[in-house]
């Protein structure tokens, strides 16, 4: 149902989540990376829906979706970051991918122009 989530689980909010930033904020930041402008959109519209849940149904999406919890104090890598609550943590993502240069620009932007 939410396929660029997924991907997303698996890949900058998956189990190496730290091999794609120093913090879950910057790995939140970097998410949008590498990505085209359609999983942007995708993304967008999926978060869009997700945020339009219920409490209870955003935690089973997450646990669906992602490889890591955003909610839980750990300790490796240090100064990793945590979000009080799941609804917090889709939020970010969401902000993220809406202010992409991409996003807002309704284009792709060619990094070497």
């Amino acid at each position: 149902m939410f396929p660029r989530l997924t991907n997303l689980g698996a890949s900058s909010f998956g189990e190496d989540a730290d091999t794609f930033g120093d913090t879950l904020f910057e790995a939140i930041e970097d998410a949008p990376r590498g990505h085209r402008l359609l999983f942007k959109q995708q993304t967008v519209n999926e978060l869009r829906t997700v945020m339009a849940c219920s409490d209870e149904d955003i935690e089973r999406i997450s646990w669906a979706v992602l490889g890591i919890d955003p909610t839980a104090e750990v300790e490796e890598p240090p100064n990793w970051g945590r979000f009080p609550s799941l609804r917090a943590f889709w939020s970010a993502v969401l902000h993220t991918f809406e202010n992409d240069p991409e996003v807002q620009a309704g284009r792709e932007i060619d990094p070497n122009a």
